[in-house]
């Protein structure tokens, strides 16, 4: 029995070490696992913290070339960095024409408006004015009363007064050379803006073929192919397209209707001329 007892307590001994040492071992492993963890950590947080100042640095950097950029540019910056400008900046260099032809093509849109406008008179009321001053005082009277009213009507049946004293033929003749020379008067400035009309959008699907050009050279000089690498390209074709039709309706439109408002004067001079025609073969007659 004793012996019993001895073996017995001897193995009891024995598992209680290896549990021990099980134990220990465990915990060693764990500590030497954890230890390199702690230096991992500390590095990704200094590359953090590197990025950051990084990115401060880059901020302040370019916080000071905008500012002296300012200084240079003045006003002109503004303009440069707005929606509109940097709409431009973006379209290349086939914009620089563009902005010409949209400049042209506002210069004599305004010249036409205001020149058109001023032309304008009531036919109605100065033929009655030159009727009634022909029957009342003569030739001369009537040529004041063209004198003191504007537009190419009132020069025109002028001309036709001058020549009375020659005969109706003669007033034909005067007022068709003066119609003419008239007429050449109203529609100066229209070859331009049909100019600009159609020379705009080519000018704008050269700049789409440009920008097409500069997107595939992008991707044929990168390795992987993404969409930043064809945008810019892409950018700058739809840029122009949009520009150069943006030139160009308007100017249509604008040479459509000056051809109309013209195409109307020369209606109104052949009317107010019959008129003046028949008014002076009925004075000779008397």
């Amino acid at each position: 029995m004793a012996q019993k007892k001895r073996s017995t307590s001897g193995l009891i001994v024995l598992l209680t070490l290896a549990v021990v040492m099980c134990f220990a071992m465990a915990t060693a492993n764990s500590q030497e696992s954890a230890a390199p963890a702690a230096p991992a950590q500390s590095a990704v947080s200094g590359q953090d913290s590197l990025g950051m100042a990084r990115g401060d640095s880059m901020s302040i950097i370019k916080k000071i070339d905008d500012m002296k950029e300012h200084a240079r540019l003045g006003w002109f910056y503004n303009v440069r960095y707005s929606g509109l400008g940097d709409f431009y900046v973006r379209g290349g260099v086939f914009m620089h024409p563009l902005l010409a032809c949209s400049i042209i093509a506002l210069v004599f849109i305004f010249e036409r408006l205001f020149t058109l406008s001023r032309a304008r008179v009531d036919v109605k009321n100065l033929m009655n004015g030159v009727s009634q001053a022909l029957r009342a005082e003569g030739i001369d009277a009537a040529l004041k009363v063209c004198e003191g009213t504007r537009g190419p009507i009132a020069a025109v049946i002028h001309s036709g007064l001058l020549r009375s004293a020659q005969g109706p033929e003669a007033v034909k003749e005067a007022i068709e050379t003066a119609g003419s020379i008239e007429t050449s008067f109203l529609e100066r400035g229209l070859v331009v803006l049909a100019t600009v009309s159609t020379v705009a959008p080519m000018l704008g699907f050269l700049g789409t073929v440009s920008g097409m050009m500069n997107a595939f050279a992008a991707i044929a000089a990168a390795e992987q192919v993404s969409a930043k690498i064809v945008a810019s390209g892409i950018e700058e074709a739809l840029i122009t397209t949009i520009a150069g039709l943006t030139i160009a309706i308007p100017s249509s439109v604008g040479h459509a209707f000056f051809v109309s408002q013209i195409e109307r004067f020369v209606l109104e001079m052949e009317e107010a001329s019959a008129n003046l025609v028949n008014e002076l073969v009925e004075l000779n007659k008397k």
